[in-house]
């Protein structure tokens, strides 16, 4: 018998490796002879790179940033096998997680760093890029980052623009945007599942700039600065980002990668799987087991146990979902090819308890699990 383990990580506990072993640790219980295949999964978020580098047979590098707050910081980014893609998350140069919970300014947090860490892929000779752009810091739609790549975004005199909010509202110009040329030759995919416009109610300021420091005044700011930037860019480079799908992610990243890198959104999952070569594995698996931290209806939005179980529909493989935690979900899920849904905790327990005792949790989940789905007719 063939049983794929795909799991995303359980933010907190577990890496999607290390869930991926203790799901295997609890089915062999049971099935001993089963052939289990891992694949641990990401969906563009935290552990994206270390995924797809060794589903690859790639490499870990890391390098000297400029961090989202301007300090020094090192950061990590993957080549994968072949030397011509790099993957960069947003989230090691330009991170919240590199910003005290006390000094978070989505006014002054810069996305030079990410900008750096293009370049050094590019000197790598790389020239297809996947960048991952969950936990950012910043709300600057990349302007940092087409800094550190040599654009010339520049004020009323002519000088280079600040980092964070704060820059783009003194934006006047793009100086240099035959640029542009020389990135678009790069091959950009932006991994992510946020489909959010740049502007507006649920738009980059107002939807997660709370998230990042910014104060309701604050917010009002970031919003006429993201407006000035999506009308210099209509300027003067002939690109409406506006309408763009996506363009608010990552503090609107994604309209910058977009207009001046000639960048395409991408669903996180679905390039994962790809390069992982999960489908090839589907074929004559009797079932596939996944699983992440929470699952929810908003899991139908890109995240990977959904993706992969979407996948595993079209191969006819029943899919097992095991989850910390399960949220307000309806039957929809289920159209999704996910054929059931099974809990991390096996009684109450305080969330530090099921986070410390994650692996063996979920290691007697899966044992659980299959233990049932041997009763049916599906699995013999």
């Amino acid at each position: 018998m063939k049983i794929i383990v795909a799991p995303n990580a359980f933010k907190g506990s577990l890496t999607a490796f290390e869930a991926a072993d203790a799901i295997e640790r609890g089915v062999r219980r049971f099935y001993k002879q089963a052939r289990i295949v891992k694949k641990p999964l990401a969906d563009g978020g935290d552990g994206t790179m270390e995924v797809l580098a060794r589903a690859t047979g790639g490499s870990v590098l890391s390098a000297a940033v400029t961090g989202p707050l301007g300090a020094k910081a090192k950061a990590r980014y993957a080549l994968l096998g072949g030397g011509e893609t790099a993957v960069i998350e947003m989230a090691e140069a330009s991170g919240l997680r590199l910003v005290k919970r006390d000094e978070r300014n989505p006014m002054a947090a810069t996305t030079f760093g990410t900008g750096e860490l293009i370049i050094r892929a590019i000197e790598k000779g790389c020239n297809k890029i996947i960048l991952g752009i969950g936990g950012s810091a910043t709300n600057e739609g990349g302007s940092g980052m087409l800094l550190a790549l040599g654009f010339r975004l520049v004020n009323k005199k002519g000088s280079l623009i600040g980092y964070g909010g704060n820059g783009l509202l003194e934006l006047a110009r793009v100086e240099n945007p035959e640029l542009c040329g020389e990135f678009k030759a790069l091959d950009i995919r932006v991994a992510s599942d946020v489909k959010n416009l740049l502007l507006g109610s649920s738009g980059a300021s107002r939807m997660f700039g709370p998230q990042k420091g910014a104060t309701p005044a604050m917010v009002d700011k970031l919003e006429t600065a993201l407006a000035n930037y999506a009308r210099v860019i209509k300027r003067d480079l002939g690109v409406d980002v506006l309408n763009l799908k996506g363009g608010g992610a990552a503090g609107g990243i994604g309209a910058g990668i977009y207009a001046f890198l000639g960048g395409r959104m991408c669903s996180g999952i679905d390039v994962v799987m790809d390069l992982s070569r999960i489908g090839k594995e589907l074929k004559g698996a009797a079932l596939l087991i996944t699983g992440e931290g929470m699952i929810d209806d908003q899991s139908i939005f890109g995240k990977a146990p959904v993706g992969v179980a979407r996948l595993a529909k079209q191969h006819g493989v029943p899919v097992l979902c095991i989850a910390g935690g399960i949220g307000g979900i309806s039957r929809k899920i289920y159209g999704t090819g996910i054929s059931g849904i099974s809990t991390l905790v096996n009684a109450p327990m305080e969330l530090e308890s099921a986070i410390r005792n994650a692996s063996t949790l979920l290691a007697d989940a899966a044992e659980r699990a299959v233990r049932i789905i041997s009763i049916g007719k599906r699995i013999r």
